[in-house]
C-alpha cells in the first residue's frame, strides 16, 4: 500500500457508517480484507510496516498490528520477519476469476431444485402484518389482557429457569400439553391425553408434517372444494396432488369422498366451520366421514381453527371425540383465540402416529419455545385463557352482526353474504356484472383489503366474492370501512381502510 491513491481509499472506507459501530481494529481488518478481496491490494503486494500504517491513519500501533495479525490468520496475508507483509500469492487466481465474473442477468432465475421451483411459483403465503379492513385470521387484540400474560411470563421464567435455558422437549412441555388435553376434553367433547399432545408453532407447520408423514411425494390427498388456502400450500409444497372434494350447505359431501377412486389415505376437513363457507358439517357426515376412515384404512386431518367462536348455540363435539378408530389427526391454533405473534398451535394425534411425528417435528426445527409454553399453560390453567375466549366470543358476536348490517346498508348492490353461525369472517358473493378481481382493486386504492373467493376453490365458481374478516374491527371501523368501500365502487375515492 505505497500508493498514496490506496491509501486514501483506506481512509475513506474507515468512515463507512455502516462500520460506525465496529471496534476500530475490526474496521481496519474489514476493510483492507475488502481491499483485498477487490484486487485493489494485489496478490504479492507489499503493505506498510504497522509503524508507518498507524501514524497515516492516526491510530495505535496495537490496532494495526492486531487488524494484520488476524488477516494474517484468516489467510489473506503473509508476514515474513524481516521483510514485512504481503498480500498472499495463494489467492491470486481466485482473485483473477472473481474480477472476470459477469454480474447476474436481471430477473435470472436462480438454479432450484423442483421442489424449490414450485414453492417460487407459489408465492407462498402472506400473513397480515398490520390491523386493515377487511383481512382474515386477525384476532381483537388490543384488548388482550397483556398484564397478566407479562406477570405469569415472570413467574414461569422465576420457576423454570435453569431448564428454560436448555433444549425443550419435541413434543411440548408436559404442563402444557395437560393443559391442552385438559381444555379439550372439557370444551371440545375430545378424548385427549397429554402423551398424544404435540406442540407446534402454527397450524401451517401441522399441515405439513401431515403431509411428509402421512403421504409420499407425488400421492393424492383429499381436501374440501372450496378450502383453506394454507393448507393446500402445504399440500402443494410436499409435492401432493390435492384432489377436491365437493362441499354444500352442510359441509364436506360424503356421496362425493365414497366416489373417490384417486387411492387417497388421507383427507383435510374443517367440520365446525368450514372454511369458507362456514357450513358445520351434520352429525350423520361425521359419523361416515369416520367410518370412510375406517373402511379405507386412511387417515382424517380435523383443522378445528376456530371452533371456540360459535354463536348460536354450542358447537358440535369434534370428530377426534366422535371416533372410536383412532383415525383422527386434530389441529388446534391459539394465534386465532389469542394473538398471531405467539406462533403457537398443537396437534392430537392417534398413539401409533405421536412417535413419528415427534421424530419430524424435532428435524424439522426442533421445539417450541418453553417460556412461552410454560407461560401459556398457566394462562390456562388459572382459568384466564375461558374468560378470554368468553370475553371474546361476545365481542366477536357482535362484530359479526355489525359486519352483516353494514353489507346489508352500504354493499346489497354489489354482493349477498352468508351469515355464519361462527368463525371470524363473512363470506359474501358477488352480484352479476361485478368482477372479483377488479373490486380487489379498487378496494385496494384506498388501504381496503378483500380476500377473494375465487383463489379458494379448485375450479372458479359462476361467481367470484369476498371473504370479509371482522374479527379485528370494531362495529364502528366496520361501518366506516364499509361505506368507504361502498364509495370507491361506485367511482368516488376515499382515503382510509387502515385501523390504527
Amino acid at each position: 500500500m505505497t500508493h498514496n491513491l490506496e491509501l486514501d481509499t483506506l481512509k475513506i472506507r474507515l468512515t463507512d457508517p455502516k462500520l460506525a459501530s465496529l471496534d476500530l481494529r475490526v474496521r481496519v481488518q474489514r476493510v483492507l480484507r475488502q481491499l483485498i478481496l477487490e484486487g485493489v491490494l494485489a496478490p504479492g503486494s507489499r503493505l506498510p510496516a504497522t509503524r508507518t500504517l498507524c501514524k497515516s491513519l492516526g491510530i495505535s500501533r496495537d490496532t494495526v498490528e492486531m487488524a494484520y495479525v488476524q488477516l494474517q490468520l484468516d489467510g489473506y496475508l503473509s508476514r515474513r520477519e524481516g521483510s514485512g507483509s504481503f498480500v498472499s500469492e495463494k489467492i491470486g487466481p481466485s482473485l483473477r476469476g472473481a474480477r472476470k465474473r459477469q454480474p447476474l442477468v436481471p430477473n435470472q432465475a436462480p438454479a432450484l431444485s423442483a421442489r424449490g421451483a414450485q414453492i417460487l411459483a407459489s408465492g407462498g403465503v402472506s400473513d397480515q402484518q398490520v390491523v386493515k379492513a377487511f383481512a382474515t385470521g386477525l384476532p381483537e387484540t388490543r384488548t388482550f389482557p397483556v398484564g397478566i400474560w407479562e406477570r405469569l411470563h415472570r413467574q414461569a421464567l422465576k420457576d423454570y429457569r435453569p431448564n428454560l435455558l436448555l433444549h425443550g422437549d419435541p413434543q411440548g412441555a408436559e404442563p402444557l400439553r395437560q393443559a391442552i388435553a385438559d381444555y379439550l376434553n372439557l370444551e371440545r367433547g375430545a378424548r385427549v391425553t397429554p402423551d398424544q399432545v404435540l406442540v407446534l408453532s402454527s397450524t401451517r407447520q401441522a399441515l405439513y408434517l401431515c403431509a411428509q408423514v402421512l403421504v409420499d411425494s407425488g400421492q393424492p390427498i383429499l381436501m374440501e372444494d372450496p378450502g383453506y388456502f394454507g393448507a393446500r400450500k402445504a399440500f402443494e409444497m410436499a409435492q401432493l396432488k390435492v384432489v377436491p372434494v365437493a362441499v354444500d350447505a352442510k359441509g364436506l359431501c360424503i356421496d362425493a369422498l365414497r366416489a373417490d377412486r384417486s387411492g387417497a389415505n388421507a383427507v383435510y376437513v374443517t367440520p365446525s366451520h368450514q372454511y369458507p363457507t362456514g357450513a358445520t358439517l351434520a352429525l350423520e357426515r361425521r359419523l361416515d366421514l369416520i367410518a370412510w376412515a375406517e373402511q379405507r384404512q386412511g387417515w382424517i386431518i380435523e383443522d378445528d381453527y376456530d371452533s371456540q367462536f360459535h354463536y348460536e348455540g354450542l358447537p358440535t363435539a369434534c370428530v377426534q371425540g366422535l371416533d372410536n378408530y383412532q383415525r383422527t389427526l386434530y389441529l388446534g391454533t391459539f394465534s386465532k383465540s389469542l394473538y398471531p405473534g405467539l406462533r403457537m398451535g398443537f396437534m392430537v394425534l392417534p398413539r401409533e402416529l405421536v412417535k413419528p411425528m415427534t421424530y419430524a417435528r424435532s428435524i424439522l426445527d426442533g421445539h417450541t419455545p418453553q417460556i412461552a409454553q410454560l407461560t401459556l399453560a398457566r394462562f390456562m390453567n388459572d382459568g384466564h385463557f375461558g374468560s378470554h375466549i368468553r370475553a371474546m366470543r361476545k365481542i366477536y358476536g357482535e362484530r359479526r352482526d355489525a359486519m352483516a348490517e353494514a353489507v346489508e346498508r352500504h354493499l346489497s348492490h354489489v354482493v349477498t353474504a352468508s351469515l355464519p353461525p361462527g368463525g371470524l369472517q363473512l363470506p359474501c358473493v358477488l352480484h352479476e356484472g361485478w368482477s372479483e378481481l377488479e373490486t380487489i382493486r379498487q378496494a385496494a386504492r384506498v388501504g381496503i383489503q378483500l380476500p377473494g373467493l375465487t383463489r379458494l376453490y379448485a375450479q372458479p365458481p359462476a361467481r367470484g366474492g369476498w371473504l370479509l374478516g371482522f374479527s379485528a374491527l370494531t362495529p364502528g371501523e366496520i361501518d366506516s370501512a364499509s361505506r368507504q368501500l361502498a364509495k370507491v365502487l361506485k367511482g368516488g375515492l376515499v382515503q382510509g381502510g387502515e385501523v390504527d
